[in-house]
């Protein structure tokens, strides 16, 4: 098995993207499931979001109403 990329610092965006390892909802349930060479194809897909900034936590919207 595949040593997996989480950083313990789990926090979907709003693309349901982790922002501490990159990966996606879906990937992250299934990763147990997985291939070694399907968890290797996730891990290089998730180093490629975290690169190109898809995996950057969700933003705030400051003129949010709060209750």
């Amino acid at each position: 098995m595949v040593e997996s990329p989480c950083k313990k610092s789990c926090a979907l965006n709003e693309r349901d993207i982790c922002s501490g390892c990159g990966r996606t909802r879906a990937e992250i349930g299934g990763w147990t499931s997985m291939s070694d060479s399907m968890q290797e194809a996730v891990k290089s897909r998730a180093r490629r979001r975290i690169a190109e900034g898809l995996a950057a936590p969700a933003k705030i919207d400051s003129r949010a109403r709060r209750a």
